[in-house]
C-alpha cells in the first residue's frame, strides 16, 4: 500500500516508479482526488462545529427567553448538507483508498529495465551441470516408471494438476522438507512455524494477494481462503501489532501445502510437477528495520542458495527486471535450478524485498528505542527457501541413472533412513 503523504511530497518520483512498470501517470490524478477529499473534509468539520455551537446557542436562548428560529433554521440548513458531504468524503476516500492499494509497489533503482521475464539478469551461476553418458529423462517420466508418481489416479479423484507420490518419492518429498527446515533453524536462526492453512479476508488483503490475485486464489464457502503459499500466514503474523525495534529482525519459517488456481496458466507445463494447485513449499518471512532490508535479503537469498548448494544442484540467481518484479515487492532475486530433463534453468525459489508495503495493508509497526519516536513500518521480506516439490524434480532429473533409479544426495541419507538409492 503507498503513503499518500510520499506521493504528495515526490509525485514525479512515484509517476517515474509506475512507468517502470508498464503503467501510465497517475500522481495528477492521484493527488488531485486528494485535494478534493481534504476540502470536502475541512467542510464538514467548519459544519460540525457550527452545528455545536448552534445547540449551545440554541440553549443558551432558550434559557434567557430569546427567538430562536433563526438558530434553528440554520440547524436545520447544516443536517440537510452534512449527509450530502459525507457521502461525497465517502466516495473520495474510496477513490482514494483503491488507488493507494491496487498500484503496485515502487522499485530499487538496482531493478534492471525490462519488458518481462525475457530480460531477467543472471547475478551469477553456481556449479556445473553433469554430463550424461545417456539422454537424461524428465522428471515424470522417471517417477512414473518407478510406479512411485501417479497423476492419473490423481487426476481421478481430484481433476489436473495434482500428483500421488508414494513409497520412495514420498519419502524423499518429507527429507527434503525436514533437510531444509533444519537447516533454516539451525544454521540461519530462523524460528519454525506451524501457521493456519485457511485465512480470512483481511490477511489475504495485507499480504498482497488481494484484491488483484483473487482468481489465483481457493476460497471456501465460509469466506476462507487457503494460502497460496505460508507468506499470508506468517507475514500476517504481524498485522495490527507493536514491535519493538530491539526486537528486529524477526525471522520466521514455516513447511506448508499451498493452494493455487493457476488461473491465466492454461497450457503451460501441463505435465508433471512443476505447475499444480497443490504443493508443498518451506517459506521463509522476515520483518527488518528499513535500514537493513537489502541486508536482510542478500541473507535470505544466500539462505535458500545454501539449500541447493548442499544438495549440489547447479543453479543460477536472477535479478528480475521491471517488467518481472511481483505486485508487493521492491526487488526480487530468483534462484533457478537445473533441469537437464529439460535442458533448462527453472525458478525453484524467489526472494523479495517488499519494504513497508505489506506493513502498511496490514498496520504492523515498530517503535524505536526512543519512546517520544513517533513508530515507524517495518520492512517485509519473503522467500522460497525452497519449493519442496520442485526441488524433488531436481534431485530426481540431476541424481538420475540409466537404469532410470536415482541416486540420494548425501545430505538428504540420514533423512531417508540411509536409504541411498531409489
Amino acid at each position: 500500500m503507498h503513503d499518500i503523504k510520499w506521493i504528495r511530497e515526490n509525485p514525479e518520483e512515484f509517476d517515474k516508479g509506475l512507468k517502470r512498470r508498464g503503467l501510465s501517470p497517475l500522481s495528477s490524478e492521484i493527488l488531485k482526488i486528494d485535494a478534493d477529499h481534504k476540502i470536502v473534509q475541512q467542510n464538514l468539520q467548519v459544519l460540525q462545529s457550527r452545528r455545536n455551537e448552534i445547540a449551545a446557542a440554541i440553549g443558551q436562548a432558550k434559557r434567557s427567553g430569546d427567538n430562536v428560529e433563526s438558530l434553528t433554521q440554520e440547524g436545520s440548513e447544516i443536517r440537510e448538507r452534512m449527509p450530502v458531504l459525507e457521502e461525497k468524503e465517502k466516495e473520495l476516500k474510496g477513490k482514494l483508498h483503491h488507488f493507494l492499494i491496487t498500484l503496485p509497489n515502487r522499485l530499487l533503482p538496482s531493478v534492471p529495465h525490462g519488458k518481462d521475464e525475457s530480460e531477467n539478469v543472471v547475478v551469477r551461476t553456481v556449479g556445473k551441470p553433469r554430463t550424461f553418458s545417456f539422454a537424461p529423462k524428465e522428471h515424470f517420466d522417471l517417477g512414473e516408471a518407478s510406479g512411485m508418481m501417479d497423476f492419473e489416479q490423481a487426476a481421478r479423484m481430484s481433476g489436473s494438476r495434482f500428483v500421488i507420490l508414494k513409497k520412495h518419492l514420498a519419502l524423499l518429498q518429507r527429507a527434503l522438507s525436514n533437510f531444509m527446515l533444519d537447516l533454516h533453524t539451525q544454521e540461519f536462526g530462523y524460528t519454525e512455524v506451524s501457521p493456519p492453512l485457511l485465512v480470512n479476508e483481511s490477511s489475504m488483503f495485507g499480504a498482497g494477494q488481494l484484491p488483484k490475485f483473487a482468481e489465483g486464489a481457493f476460497q471456501t464457502t465460509s469466506g476462507h481462503w487457503l494460502i497460496p503459499t505460508s507468506e499470508v500466514s506468517l507475514t500476517c503474523w504481524g498485522a495490527d501489532r507493536m514491535l519493538m525495534e530491539e526486537e528486529l529482525p524477526l525471522r520466521f519459517v514455516a513447511h506448508t501445502p499451498c493452494f493455487r488456481s493457476e488461473a491465466g496458466a492454461a497450457g503451460r507445463d501441463t505435465r508433471g510437477m512443476l505447475r499444480q494447485h497443490q504443493f508443498y513449499k518451506v517459506e521463509l518471512v522476515s520483518f527488518s528495520k528499513p535500514e537493513e532490508g537489502l541486508e536482510e535479503l542478500d541473507r535470505m537469498v544466500g539462505a535458500a542458495e545454501e539449500v541447493l548448494k548442499k544438495l549440489e544442484i547447479p543453479y543460477r540467481v536472477v535479478s528480475l527486471c521491471s517488467g518481472d518484479v511481483g505486485f508487493s515487492a521492491l526487488k526480487t532475486y530468483d534462484l533457478e535450478a537445473w533441469l537437464p530433463g529439460q535442458n533448462a534453468y527453472r525458478e525453484i525459489s524467489s526472494c523479495s524485498l517488499c519494504g513497508d508495503f505489506q506493513a502498511r495493508r496490514m498496520n504492523a509497526r515498530f517503535k524505536g528505542k526512543d519512546s517520544k519516536e513517533k513508530p515507524q513500518f517495518p520492512y517485509t521480506l519473503n522467500g522460497s527457501g525452497i519449493a519442496v516439490g520442485r526441488a524433488l524434480i531436481a534431485v530426481l532429473e540431476n541424481y538420475q541413472q540409466e537404469d532410470g533409479s536415482i541416486q540420494v544426495p548425501r545430505v538428504l541419507i540420514p533423512y531417508m533412513g540411509g536409504l541411498t538409492e531409489i
